[in-house]
C-alpha cells in the first residue's frame, strides 16, 4: 500500500493542476459520449457547466460535484477519468458538475478568487458561483443521493461523510470495504472534531444549527435525503487519491443500484 509522502504543513502543498485543461478534457469526453453540456445561468466570465446523462431506463438519478475547494485537484481529475472510461452502469441518470470554483486553482486555495470558501456559502449565498450553481441545481429533478467528491490535506487516509436525516439504505460500509483495497483508510475516532467510525461519519443534519452551509447540505434539504462526502487523503501520491475516489463512486453506483 501506497505510504503519505509527508509534504502537507499546514495546508495542501501536494500536486497541482491546470483547472483549464482539466475542463477542457471533460467538456470534450463529455460531449464525445453524448452528455448534454450545459454553462450554468448568470455564470458571466466563470466556466461553471453542468453535464447531465439520461439512462433508457432509469432506476436511479445520481448527482455527483467536484472542485468546489481550489486545494483538492484530485477530485477534478477522478471526475475526468470516469468520464473517459464511461464504464457507467445502465439504469443510472447522472448529473455531474466538474470544477465549482475555477478560479480557486491557479492559486491553489481552498477559497475562491475573492477570498470565499464557497463550501460554506450554501446558506446566505453571497458568491457569484454559487447564485449560479444553486440556479442551476433548482431546475433539476430530485436525486436519490448525491455525492461531493473532495480532499483533505490533514487526514490519515481516506474517510466518508454520510449525511442521512431519514436513516435510507445506505452504503458507506460498502465503499470503506472497496477503497480500502485501493488506499488506507483515516482509523481515527475524530475527524474533523467528529465522531468517525471505520472511517465513516453520519453527523445529524441540523440546518438552523449551522450558520454556515455546505454543498451537500444544500443538496440534501433541496434535492435529495441522501449525501456521500467523499474525502481522498492529499498527503498521498495524486494517483492514489484519484483512485480511491473513482472507486468510491463506483461502488457507490453499483451497489445502489443493487439495493434496488
Amino acid at each position: 500500500m501506497t505510504a503519505p509522502l509527508g509534504r502537507n504543513n499546514g495546508g495542501y502543498v501536494g500536486d497541482t493542476i491546470d483547472i483549464d485543461t482539466v475542463l477542457q478534457r471533460a467538456l470534450a469526453t463529455a460531449k464525445a459520449h453524448d452528455w448534454s453540456v450545459e454553462l450554468f445561468p448568470n455564470a458571466g466570465d466563470l466556466p461553471l457547466y453542468g453535464f447531465a446523462r439520461l439512462a433508457k431506463e432509469p432506476r436511479l438519478t445520481v448527482y455527483i460535484s467536484t472542485g468546489i475547494h481550489g486545494d483538492e485537484p484530485a477530485g477534478p481529475l477522478a471526475l475526468v477519468e470516469l468520464l473517459e472510461a464511461n464504464a457507467w452502469p445502465s439504469g443510472v441518470n447522472l448529473i455531474a458538475c466538474p470544477c465549482l470554483n475555477p478560479t480557486g486553482f491557479p492559486n491553489n486555495t481552498r477559497e475562491n478568487r475573492t477570498g470565499t470558501d464557497l463550501n460554506r456559502d450554501y446558506r446566505h449565498i453571497e458568491s457569484r458561483e454559487v447564485q449560479a450553481h444553486t440556479e442551476w441545481i433548482d431546475r433539476l429533478p430530485q436525486f436519490d443521493f448525491g455525492i461531493c467528491l473532495h480532499e483533505d490535506w490533514e487526514a490519515n487516509g481516506f474517510y466518508i461523510y454520510e449525511l442521512n436525516p431519514d436513516n435510507l439504505p445506505a452504503v458507506s460500509e460498502k465503499v470503506i470495504d472497496a477503497v480500502v483495497q485501493v488506499c488506507p483508510i483515516d482509523p481515527s475516532e475524530r475527524i474533523d472534531d467528529r465522531p468517525a467510525k471505520g472511517g465513516i461519519l453520519k453527523p445529524v443534519v441540523s440546518p438552523e444549527a449551522r450558520p454556515l452551509w455546505p454543498e451537500a447540505f444544500y443538496i440534501v434539504l433541496k434535492k435529495t435525503r441522501l449525501s456521500y462526502t467523499l474525502e481522498a487523503p492529499s498527503n498521498f501520491p495524486m494517483a492514489t487519491r484519484v483512485n480511491a475516489l473513482c472507486t468510491a463512486v463506483q461502488t457507490l453506483l453499483a451497489s445502489h443500484l443493487t439495493k434496488r
